[in-house]
């Protein structure tokens, strides 16, 4: 805990000792990142904007409900649970919105449960793929993404079946 304590403000003070030992104006350099780190907040915005509204849309409107409704059948003949139906989908899009699910179903299953184990590993072989996209290569100024979505919806399916073997496969439910 006392290591953890000092750690920002050392690196702090090893990042200044090195600029100065560089003969780098310091605090110019810090105007100058912290000018540029708030220019791309100030261009990103209208995206982060319209995500948060996209997830609170989805949220409030029953939607992600009636599809984990509409999809249980299907999840239980292949082994997985559909309470994980509206994780897997928000992943794809906010990890704070997931985040916020994950919570709800940790309080409801608990983290120890199939759903919670399948939950966290989940998390762990998957991403953000639409907030990711849409932050990086609009900072970039990608415009042509070529196969990047597919690759990485793809990526995330095969990160969703590994979390169902994996849970499966460990914790032999």
């Amino acid at each position: 805990m006392f290591l953890s304590d000092f750690m920002i403000p050392v690196v702090f003070i090893i990042i200044i000792v090195y600029g100065l030992l560089n003969h780098v104006n310091v605090y110019d350099t810090f105007i100058k990142g912290a000018k540029d780190g708030f220019r791309i907040v100030v261009e990103i915005m209208p995206t982060l904007i319209g995500l948060m509204l996209a997830v609170g849309i989805l949220r409030a409107s029953g939607f992600l409900d009636a599809l984990t409704k509409a999809l249980t059948p299907l999840m239980e003949h292949v082994g997985f649970p559909s309470e994980l139906v509206p994780i897997a989908i928000m992943r794809t899009i906010s990890s704070s919105a997931t985040t916020g699910l994950i919570l709800d179903l940790f309080k409801t299953f608990g983290p120890d449960s199939l759903v919670g184990r399948m939950t966290s590993i989940m998390m762990g072989c998957t991403e953000t793929i639409f907030y990711t996209m849409s932050i990086y290569f609009m900072t970039v100024k990608i415009k042509k993404t070529r196969y990047t979505l597919t690759g990485a919806l793809i990526a995330t399916l095969t990160g969703i079946i590994a979390s169902v073997i994996l849970t499966y496969k460990v914790f032999g439910y």
